[in-house]
């Protein structure tokens, strides 16, 4: 299928504002479109960055901000980032909180200080009524207690790599999760037969541009006009025709991240 001829689409979780873009932005931006890739969520990883995801997304109307606390960076984070955070939540009026999570794949992973910085993460999203963008790496059950404790129920967990049964979980919990260019792999076996099970209405499209790069353009820098290569790979794991897809993953993400797009 052309470019031209692709369906509307929504990458879920792209780091639009990543200082690898920051050359050809512009360039980036207009392949995505040219791809049909019809809005960008695009989740803050510290303090530090939250002004520069906020001038990137505030020149384009088809970019959404996400403000959080990425788990990867924790040696940034000060509490005092926590007690600003709402206030950023509250005048920037961003479309999430995020990104934010557990990851415990990281040496010496201090799991009491990402926990609480999760905890918190996950209070405000309640309070502001916000969903949440939640990373989660050798940590699913760890994210699905936080999560229960919370109270609150909607949000994705990007990039998903669990089981079956944790997914079930979580979906029954209120989330939705994100696939991107790890299932494009054939011998990720287990992350497709697991996208190839789940309910259409829990699935999410995203590229984690330019990080997680599909397996057409292997060794590559990732950008989100590779959207449409992970919605085929998907599409050739289900049962359902590639417009299908298209449009309930599109209309999962608008729907989650309240986007001023018809649905």
């Amino acid at each position: 299928m052309s470019r031209q001829n692709a369906p509307a689409l929504i990458d879920s979780h792209v780091h639009t504002d990543d200082q690898r873009f920051s050359a050809d932005r512009s360039r980036i931006l207009h392949s995505a479109r040219q791809a049909n890739i019809i809005a960008q969520i695009v989740p803050a990883i510290s303090q530090r960055l939250w002004p520069r995801v906020k001038d990137v997304c505030a020149t384009e109307d088809d970019l959404f901000a996400c403000y959080g606390l990425h788990p990867c960076f924790c040696d940034e984070h000060e509490e005092a980032h926590l007690l600003e955070l709402p206030q950023w939540l509250e005048r920037e009026r961003p479309v999430a909180v995020g990104e934010c999570g557990l990851d415990y794949f990281i040496a010496d992973a201090d799991k009491v200080h990402q926990q609480h910085l999760f905890s918190t993460q996950l209070a405000l999203a309640r309070e502001f009524d916000l969903p949440i963008v939640i990373h989660a790496r050798q940590a699913v059950e760890d994210v699905i207690r936080l999560i229960r404790a919370s109270g609150h129920h909607r949000g994705v967990i990007h990039s998903f790599n669990g089981s079956l049964q944790q997914a079930d979980r979580l979906i029954e919990l209120g989330y939705r999760l994100g696939f991107g260019g790890a299932l494009t792999y054939e011998r990720a076996t287990r992350l497709r037969k697991l996208v190839s099970q789940l309910p259409l209405d829990a699935l999410l499209l995203e590229t984690d541009a330019p990080d997680q790069v599909d397996a057409c353009h292997a060794g590559q820098r990732n950008e989100p006009a590779y959207l449409m290569d992970i919605w085929q790979s998907i599409s050739a794991l289900r049962p359902e025709d590639p417009d299908t897809i298209a449009r309930a993953t599109t209309r999962n993400a608008i729907e989650l991240f309240a986007l001023p797009l018809p649905g």
